[in-house]
Order: structure tokens, then C-alpha cells, then sequence
């Protein structure tokens, strides 16, 4: 009996589920741009009757604003496009290191709160339960005090050691300054690309023919290697700037503010409760049978979890790692609240003077939405890489 022919055409009546579904979304997409219409409309004409500026040529003008902490040279001279790059890089910085220091740190309490002995299990569950129910701006709040109202002042700084000095005005120790700088970071950021490929390049090879690369030792060479060649490519001129008391705060050398102390202490402890949850409950999704396989071969527990378990458990762990690395870079706005000048400080500060709150919120919106949909479509990746291939 030959097979009877789908027919594949849409009847163009309403009794057909294909040609109604077609319709609700053409009316929905109608409405959508509408509302969008309207309310554009309406803002442009609010804003022309109250003879407010729009665009962003406002860019381009003079700032003239200081920032307190800046990776890059900034003056007030210079234009808010600049001091919209210096926000930015700021959150990017307070971002990265914020997600290294808690993943270390929520992994080690992950796996602290599984461990055997009782009381090391009992204290990582306080922590995690203390932590993650007071609200982070509080803890933020909490940080910023701790730090600015129990340190001396800088004419009565600890000086632990000779060129590094403690106070309420942040941690100032020595800084390499030179030609040469500019040359070892960029090898050094080569090193770490070619480490991390390499990494990966050793995995196919061992999935492929069960031996795997020394990425070890080659990439200790890399990170030695590198950096070196773009310090004498820079000419090889490097000088030690050391901190000195001028006035009522130190000059010259590297700093880290007690701002930026404080972000970072609560957002790496808040969101590292987060982390330690997911961690835990990977560990917990490997069935007992791979740690008893694991120690019959004669390997210690440290050993098990680091080459056996981890490693399967991180295939869970990824997603939910990703939304909370996230979140992390989205908390970073409330730095506003203690001083930190990151984008939605610059931001703000360049909107009240300009009148141009749109912009300033579209600029800021924009900036969140390309960090985070980075750190998305890069974490996406790694799952894919570290995926189980059905064969």
C-alpha cells in the first residue's frame, strides 16, 4: 500500500492551527512596534519641547571630572568618551578578578562543606548560610568601614615592609615602571593565550592517542620565555618606583584603594557561597561507584577528586557556573554605593553634567549587555569543548 502524501501547504483559512499561529505573531510583532514607536516618539518629542540636547556628540566634549582610580592615564582635560573607557575598563578589572578569587575560594568551601571531618563540614555550612542571606550592598557597606574607619591614617601607615605601606588610604607597595612594561605584559598575555590553547590541544591529542602534552613545563618556558622577550624588545629599561609620603597621601608606586579593596572583598565572598553550592552539588551528581573505582586503582582521596571527580563533575557545573559569573559582573554596579569608580559611577557623573540621561543609560545598558553576553557565549564554548561525545 503506497504511503499517503503529507501535504505541506498552508491553507490560508482560520480553521488551520499553522495559518492562526502565523497571524497571533504577525499581531503580537504589530504591537511590539507600536509600543516601540510610541514610546521613541513621545521621549523625542518630551525632550524637544524641553529644549534638551539629544545624541551622543556630547562624547566628545571635555569631561572635566576626575577619576580616583584610573588603569589607564586620565585627566579631567580629557573627553567623556575616555572617562566612559576608564569606568568600563574598571568594571572589566574588578569583573576578571572577582571571578578568579571566587571561584578559588567558593571551590575550596565547596568541597570543605563534603569533607569528613565534622567540624571543618559544620563551618563551611555557617559560612555559606551566613553569607549568602545578608544582602551583598550591606556587606559592601560592611567592608568599606572596616577598612577605611580601623586603618591609620598615611603620616601613620604600618610599614611591614621597606616601600609597602597600610593605611586608610588603600596598600602601596613598589611598581616596576620603564619602556619595557608595555612589552612583558603583552608577552605575558601571549603566554597565558598559548598556555590555555595548549591545554586543549593536550586534551585532543590524549583523548586521541592516550598521550598527553607536558603542558606543564612548556608552559612554565611560555610564561618564563615570553615576558622576557618583550622585556628586552622594550629596550630592557626598567627602574623600581617606590611610594613616598607627599602631603597627606603617598606619591608614585602601585596602589590598591580601599574601594576597590572593598568591592572585591564582598563580591568575592557573596558570590563565593554561590559557587560553593555548585560545586558541592557537581561533586554530589557523581554516583559512588567512580570513587570506589578510583581507590581500587590505589588512589587517595585528594587524588580521586582532583583526576576523577572534578573533572566528570564539571560538565555539570558550567551552566549554573556561568549564570552566577554573571550575576557577579552585574552586582559590580554597586560600587556606586561605596565610592568605586566603575562604569555607572563615570556614567552617572557625566549625565548629571550633560543632561543626557537616555544616552547615559543606553551607554551603560550597552556596556553590561557585550561584558556579559562575552563571558556567555566564551563559557558556552568551554561546555561544548568539555561536552561527552556520543559515538
Amino acid at each position: 500500500m503506497a504511503a499517503k502524501k503529507v501535504n505541506n501547504t498552508m491553507r490560508f483559512s482560520w480553521q488551520n492551527p499553522t495559518f492562526r499561529s502565523v497571524v497571533y505573531q504577525i499581531l503580537v510583532l504589530g504591537i511590539v512596534a507600536f509600543v516601540v514607536w510610541y514610546l521613541v516618539s513621545n521621549t523625542l518629542h518630551n525632550l524637544s519641547v524641553r529644549n534638551i540636547a539629544t545624541g551622543f556628540g556630547f562624547l566628545d566634549s571635555e569631561a572635566g571630572f576626575a577619576i580616583g582610580e584610573s588603569s589607564i592615564t586620565y585627566s579631567p582635560a580629557d573627553t567623556y568618551k575616555r572617562a566612559i573607557f576608564v569606568g568600563l575598563l574598571n568594571t572589566l578589572k574588578v569583573s576578571l578578578i572577582g571571578i578568579v578569587l571566587a571561584t578559588l575560594l567558593g571551590t575550596l568551601v565547596g568541597i570543605a562543606r563534603l569533607s569528613a571531618n565534622w567540624l571543618l563540614a559544620k563551618l563551611a555550612t555557617c559560612y555559606i548560610e551566613a553569607i549568602r542571606n545578608v544582602p551583598l550592598l550591606i556587606q559592601l557597606f560592611f567592608w568599606y568601614a572596616l577598612i577605611t574607619e580601623n586603618l591609620p591614617g598615611p603620616r601613620q601607615a604600618m610599614n611591614p615592609v621597606n616601600g609597602v605601606f597600610l593605611s586608610n588610604r588603600g596598600l602601596k607597595f613598589p611598581a616596576l615602571v620603564g619602556e619595557s612594561l608595555t612589552g612583558i605584559w603583552l608577552g605575558l598575555l601571549l603566554a597565558v593565550i598559548l598556555v590555555f590553547v595548549l591545554y586543549f590541544v593536550s586534551g585532543k591529542r590524549q583523548d586521541r592517542t592516550g598521550n598527553p602534552l607536558p603542558v606543564a613545563k612548556i608552559g612554565l618556558g611560555l610564561l618564563l620565555a615570553l615576558p622576557l622577550a618583550g622585556y628586552v624588545a622594550g629596550g630592557a629599561s626598567l627602574t623600581l618606583e617606590l611610594p613616598a609620603l607627599k602631603g597627606f597621601n603617598f606619591a608614585g608606586g602601585l596602589s590598591i584603594s580601599p574601594e576597590l579593596t572593598a568591592l572585591l572583598a564582598g563580591l568575592v565572598i557573596y558570590t563565593s557561597v554561590f559557587v560553593a553550592e555548585i560545586v558541592r552539588s557537581g561533586i554530589q551528581s557523581i554516583g559512588t561507584g567512580q570513587w570506589e573505582a578510583a581507590r581500587s586503582v590505589g588512589l587517595g582521596r585528594g587524588k580521586v577528586l582532583r583526576l576523577v571527580i572534578l573533572p566528570q563533575a564539571l560538565r555539570v557545573m558550567i551552566p549554573p557556573l556561568t549564570s552566577t559569573y554573571l550575576n557577579l559582573v552585574k552586582n559590580s554596579s554597586l560600587a556606586v554605593a561605596i565610592g568605586y569608580p566603575d562604569i555607572v559611577s563615570v556614567v552617572n557623573t557625566a549625565l548629571n553634567q550633560t543632561g543626557q540621561a537616555i544616552e547615559g543609560v543606553l551607554i551603560i545598558m550597552a556596556a553590561y549587555l557585550t561584558v556579559s553576553l562575552s563571558i556567555s557565549i566564551f563559557m558556552n564554548w568551554y561546555n561544548r569543548q568539555i561536552a561527552l561525545v556520543e559515538r
